[in-house]
């Protein structure tokens, strides 16, 4: 399994950003994913999962509303739209995956595989 996530970078408070991770080593679309944060000085946090075809979705209340994810299982890519952005947003991003395929779970971090994450920040 290898997740790899790109786009994160320097953002000014109110923008937006589009995260990706591109995923091999298994069938994506067999698989939920999963989107964690790391923030400085604190511990992971889950972010958001989407179900294995994409049709259902689940955020964290600090980002309900704001964040959107969703997948490409043509590309075995999942995605992040972050729009609204704060300076809590600032964190290292990661995208992750449990090893049973098609069984969600969300409000946890803990998955089986992450990948190396991307930064965000949030700042003027």
């Amino acid at each position: 399994v290898r997740l790899v996530e790109s786009g994160g970078g320097l953002v000014q408070p109110g923008g937006s950003l589009r995260l990706s991770c591109a995923a091999s080593g298994f069938t994506f679309n067999q698989y939920p994913m999963n989107w964690i944060r790391l923030a400085p000085g604190k511990g992971l946090e889950w972010v958001s999962t989407i179900s294995s075809v994409g049709a259902n979705t689940y955020y964290a209340d600090s980002v309900n509303g704001r964040f959107t994810a969703s997948r490409d299982n043509t590309q075995n890519t999942l995605y992040l739209q972050m729009s609204s952005l704060k300076p809590e947003d600032t964190a290292m991003y990661f995208c992750a995956a449990d090893d049973t395929p098609y069984r969600a779970r969300w409000g946890t971090t803990d998955y089986t595989y992450r990948g190396q994450g991307t930064l965000v920040t949030v700042s003027s």
